[in-house]
């Protein structure tokens, strides 16, 4: 089994490729080594290896995220010896499959659903191609706040993408939204 590995603009993530469909829809994000026990035989094997922070798992890659003082040159081979372990064992990749995002709610007003579905079309894909992942948490008072996850996540880069990006392109498109904020 060969695995390829991408770099991402956080230099404390790279994203995993096995060439695979890992899991069907949604996405698992882990953050710590207990959390992997009991939703991820995957990310269970990645915590295994010393200086893993986080494990982000979506249907193509794996986004893992290293601790500060962990260094990628000895954490990579690890990490996908990790990984070879586990696709070749046959187990599944989670024991609970999160849900993927809902689009557009029934409820959902005009500006909302439009949000959302800027979000859906243009941002998710191309924050996905770089190891990460924007969701929608809510919209109030002119504030959009998203959660960051995957590379997204303490990126350095992030506050420039959110500011710079996704934040112009909101309010060109929907002129309500004044601001966009990344919460934890």
């Amino acid at each position: 089994m060969f695995i390829q590995t991408e770099q991402t603009p956080n230099p404390a993530t790279l994203k995993f490729l096995p060439g695979q469909t890992i899991i069907e829809g949604g996405q698992v994000e882990v953050l710590d080594a207990d959390e992997a026990e009991r939703v991820s035989p995957l990310a269970r094997r990645v915590f295994g290896v010393d200086g893993v922070r986080s494990v982000f798992i979506t249907k193509d890659f794996v986004a893992v995220t290293k601790q500060a003082a962990a260094d990628w040159y000895l954490l990579k081979p690890a990490v996908l010896g990790a990984m070879v372990e586990h696709f070749m064992s046959g187990e599944d990749a989670v024991i609970q499959q999160a849900s993927p995002e809902p689009a557009v709610e029934a409820e959902d007003d005009e500006t909302v659903a439009k949000i959302k579905e800027l979000l859906e079309t243009r941002v998710r894909p191309a924050v996905a191609n770089d190891g990460g992942d924007i969701v929608f948490h809510g919209f109030e008072r002119g504030v959009v706040y998203l959660h960051m996850k995957g590379a997204c996540a303490g990126c350095p880069s992030s506050v420039v993408t959110l500011k710079n990006g996704i934040e112009n392109l909101l309010r060109y498109y929907v002129p309500d939204v004044v601001e966009v904020r990344a919460i934890d």
